[in-house]
């Protein structure tokens, strides 16, 4: 997904370090992100040379919270991205650390241009558009969106949502909007995930347009599942990327490696059942 955080809170904000979970109990990590200081020890190197902006440490920038691709649990950081993130880590023999930044960063890559962080991951779509500015992993995860609506609007359609001149809500600059926006819609845009919830919940708007996956945690909620309907399934044909600053071929190898691998060996199948659900066949 294609997201930022438009509003104005977030783009004050500095970064904010954030701590990762281990997995335990599967092949995810034998490492604990520390909560360390923005001071640091400076640059070094992990393993097989590849340089990273903190000695001991892969630097991920990412944007909370995105469930189930990262997200706070129990004062730490954790999910599908996390994970993932989390093997590249074990394979550098350095620590995975989190800083949670402003989102509309990572079209231009200033985070990873000005050696704040390592790597990008938050539920990205690869485009064209941002290949211009960073370099991109394989892809990890097939991604659709879909609609979700209050059962009070009576829709289940983009079709009937405008045949009854509903509001329809998205997370503001993702791939959700611009389909919105494609579709005739002048989306109502909210910063984050839980914003757009929150603009169903509260009846700002009618239904929202946001990645499946984030639905299907949504509606794991018995409160939510009650309130809200699912309705169509749109195939956007997106595919989630990890991001790296142009040229860092070394780190970019290493993330690569760890995903072929993980998806080879059966680790990748183990992540995704833990975070997101059964696997589709054509993903294995």
């Amino acid at each position: 997904m294609f997201r930022t955080a438009a509003g104005h809170r977030s783009r004050r904000r500095g970064p904010r370090i954030r701590a990762t979970a281990a997995l335990a109990a599967t092949a995810a990590s034998a490492f604990l992100a520390a909560g360390c200081s923005s001071g640091g020890s400076g640059p070094g190197e992990a393993a097989g040379g590849v340089p990273v902006v903190e000695k001991g440490k892969l630097t991920t920038c990412t944007h909370l919270p995105y469930p189930p691709f990262q997200f706070e649990q129990n004062g730490k950081v954790v999910g599908f991205d996390v994970a993932l993130i989390d093997l590249v880590a074990r394979n550098l023999k350095v620590e995975q650390k989190i800083l949670d930044t402003p989102f509309e960063n990572f079209k231009t890559g200033a985070f990873l241009n000005s050696g704040q962080c390592d790597l990008a991951a938050a539920g990205m779509t690869i485009t064209d558009e941002r290949k211009k500015n960073v370099d991109f992993s394989v892809p990890y995860f097939d991604a659709t969106q879909a609609l979700l609506a209050s059962k009070k609007s009576g829709v289940t359609t983009l079709a009937e949502l405008k045949a009854k001149g509903g509001k329809l809500g998205a997370q503001a600059e993702t791939t959700g909007e611009s389909y919105a926006k494609a579709q005739g819609f002048n989306p109502v845009s909210f910063e984050s995930s839980d914003a757009v919830l929150n603009g169903l919940r509260t009846g700002q708007v009618d239904a929202v347009v946001i990645d499946y996956p984030v639905v299907q945690g949504w509606l794991k909620d018995k409160a939510n599942a009650a309130e809200f309907v699912l309705g169509q399934n749109i195939d956007t044909g997106e595919k989630y990327g990890f991001s790296v600053k142009k040229g860092n071929a070394a780190l970019l190898a290493a993330i690569d490696k760890a995903i072929t691998t993980a998806k080879a060996d059966g680790t990748y199948k183990k992540l995704y059942e833990q975070w997101i659900g059964p696997l589709p066949q054509a993903a294995s």
